[in-house]
């Protein structure tokens, strides 16, 4: 039996998870905790609560475990490109790190990017998507970009953007309007539920430049929708509703301008089930499980499995 250890500290969630070959991923989560109110952490905040939360997750973990680990994996960087860095990974790396030297067991080292995409392909039960270039949408509270996936035998794989975000992310822009509204963060579950009570039809709109796009004007729509008496039921369909649309259209310029290939979706926006239908409408749409589209170790313990074999 062949299982790795997967560790992932990013802004909002400590994680770590097992990859087992034969009966797959045990994975243990928990979310940073956040202020009634406000709509996110200062990375020196989220590296404290990470050093709290890592230990007591791992001992759960392996709590659970009666096996042996063959090597482990972490997210060390947000992004596959140079001077990507972000403090609250350093959390992550500094355990995997005593762990492997401690254990002498081999290191591998991913992107949080890369786990997201891993966990999206692992998931959604497609894994041949990784033997061919494919169009990968991450779209969290973080990152909403499109990047072209191509196998590669050092990082299992590369990716290329080929568009992203102007100004907000989309997970931003729905925290931002589900506080407005009330709604605890993070605020996409609680989102949907209340778009899915609404029953009026809500048009989205997007703001596209090329492959680009800008969602900072959802926002001020859905303020002025609010102050002017909207349903709360009303705004967060309407923010939904654009969102959709935005990546819907960013989908289309990218294979306007790629040609035809599979769309992987992926992050924590893309756990929404009320626009999956939208963006699989006219394409070959494959979405990661929603259990592993959120922040999660999943994604690098899988990928330090396939690392391994190579």
């Amino acid at each position: 039996m062949s299982c790795f250890l997967g560790i992932d500290t990013s802004n909002y969630t400590t994680s770590a998870a097992i990859f087992d070959n034969e009966k797959g991923i045990i994975q243990k989560k928990k979310l940073l905790p956040v202020k009634s109110g406000e709509c996110g952490l200062r990375q020196s905040d989220a590296v404290f609560h990470h050093t709290q939360q890592l230990p007591e997750i791992l001992e759960e973990l392996m709590g659970d475990f009666g096996g042996s680990i063959e090597a482990i994996g972490v997210s060390s960087r947000p992004r596959d490109v140079d001077g990507s860095y972000m403090p609250c990974f350093t959390v992550g790396l500094t355990a995997a790190r005593c762990l492997s030297s401690v254990m002498k067991l081999p290191l591998y080292r991913f992107s949080h990017q890369s786990g997201h995409i891993a966990a999206a392909v692992w998931s959604c039960g497609n894994l041949v998507l990784l033997e061919e270039p494919f169009i990968a949408f991450h779209v969290s509270g973080g990152t909403t970009e499109a990047v072209l996936v191509t196998p590669d035998a050092e990082r299992i794989i590369r990716t290329e953007i080929l568009g992203k975000t102007l100004d907000l992310n989309a997970g931003q822009l729905i925290d931002r309007v589900g506080v407005m509204l009330g709604l605890n963060f993070p605020c996409g579950r609680e989102l949907e539920t209340l778009a899915a009570r609404c029953t009026l039809s809500q048009k989205g709109r997007a703001t596209i430049k090329g492959c680009d796009c800008c969602l900072s004007g959802i926002e001020n729509l859905c303020r002025r929708a609010f102050e002017n008496g909207a349903a709360k039921e009303e705004v967060a369909a309407l923010c939904l509703a654009c969102v959709e649309k935005t990546i819907r259209s960013m989908s289309d310029a990218v294979l306007a301008e790629r040609g035809r290939m599979p769309v992987l979706y992926a992050g924590g926006v893309m756990s929404n089930r009320l626009m999956r239908d939208g963006l699989s409408r006219g394409r070959e749409a494959y979405f990661a499980q929603p259990e592993f589209s959120s922040d999660n170790a999943a994604g690098i313990a899988f990928l330090c499995s396939l690392k391994h074999k190579l």
